[in-house]
């Protein structure tokens, strides 16, 4: 009995992992450069001393049309040397401003605040979202920007992580695993999850979308906000697989703020539709029957275990591949003890208690 429930848990896995990789794979249509709209970049920042250096860096060398971009750093209220750092930094160099966000309004907090006081300076038709522990290429806006046809929405880009050990590498191949996920549902038409930290849309749809300010307050904030201009049913939200908008962040540096950042995205994913928890659910019942497999003594069971994890083998590395990144062995036997325990542990965290802490605040 147990080797048909395993045998069913792999193949809707498989089935599903084909499906979303297919969407993933989807292509989309590019305007031309000279067609490319106003821009503006915004990053919010707090208490980032030891790592806004680099982005900002890494912003400078933006390659987008003369007089087309503007770069927004948000000081986040942070009580270290951030705010210095970007003054020093941006002193002398007119596509760049600064803001320190005015205080807590209504149901606006955190991340949140410092974001929505941004896009009502910001001059740009799209908004491009990053943070402050991230190195874009100097490719990033232009073609993140390319992908707004008139009925677009938001785009929607992917992000790996620095770093040569296994620790760092698990965390990279989470990222993109959780990425390739988002994209194949998004390029189906139902968008279920995104990360803030690489991310576009039309400043005229989050207008639509009633701001910050009217949506939903979530500690996932751009998620909310990509499924609320993907629920209008005005614009189309895409999520292109682009080498040459993929984004680079500094992974975490411990498990305590591994665990931290698992359950913020947790607690912000309670709110997702019936076909994101089936997704889920998927995961879950073939990262359980896995876990069984030691007290199953079935060669069957052992088949199943081994083809799952050649599924995920396979589907992870045609993303390294497709992104022009190396895939390490290493690293992937990492990640998929380190996915099995958090998927697993996941809800058991989240549900009795959505207490979140983040950046020094709790919500």
């Amino acid at each position: 009995m147990y080797e048909i429930i395993f045998l069913t848990a792999v193949s809707l896995y498989f089935i599903q992992t084909v499906v979303l990789g297919t969407g993933a794979l989807k292509k989309f249509k590019k305007i031309r450069e000279e067609e490319l709209p106003s821009a503006s970049v915004i990053v919010a920042a707090r208490n980032e001393e030891d790592k806004i250096l680099d982005c900002l860096a890494s912003l400078d060398l933006m390659d987008y049309p003369e007089g087309k971009l503007e770069i927004i750093i948000v000081n986040d209220n942070s009580t270290d040397k951030t705010g210095e750092i970007i003054n020093d930094f941006i002193a002398g160099k007119p596509k760049f401003r600064t803001i320190i966000p005015e205080g807590i309004k209504g149901k606006l907090k955190g991340k949140t605040n410092a974001l929505a006081n941004a896009l009502k300076v910001s001059r740009g038709e799209i908004i491009l979202t990053t943070d402050a522990d991230c190195t874009p290429p100097p490719t990033w806006a232009k073609s993140i920007a390319s992908y707004f046809q008139k009925d677009v929405g938001a785009v929607l880009g992917f992000t790996t992580q620095s770093g040569e050990t296994p620790f760092y590498g698990m965390q990279a191949m989470d990222f993109l695993y959780l990425h390739t996920i988002a994209s194949g549902t998004a390029n189906l038409n139902k968008p279920t999850s995104c990360i803030g930290n690489n991310m576009a849309y039309r400043k005229s749809a989050y207008d639509d979308a009633g701001g910050y300010e009217n949506i939903p307050f979530s500690i996932t904030e751009d998620m909310k906000l990509m499924t609320t201009i993907h629920e209008m049913k005005k614009y189309k939200v895409i999520y292109p697989l682009d080498k040459d908008a993929l984004m680079v962040s500094k992974p975490l540096a411990n498990y305590k703020e591994i665990f931290w950042q698992k359950k913020r995205w947790g607690v912000g994913g309670v709110d997702s539709k019936l076909y994101g928890y089936a997704i889920m659910a998927s995961g879950y019942v073939a990262k359980i029957c896995m876990l069984l497999l030691p007290f199953l003594f079935s060669p069957a069971a052992l088949y199943l275990t081994a083809f799952k994890i050649f599924i995920d083998c396979f589907f992870v590395q045609q993303i390294f591949n497709k992104l022009g990144l190396k895939f390490r062995l290493s690293h992937f036997t990492a990640f998929e003890i380190y996915f099995i325990i958090y998927v697993l542990l996941l809800p058991i965290v989240v549900l009795p208690n959505r207490k979140v802490k983040w950046k020094g605040r709790e919500f």
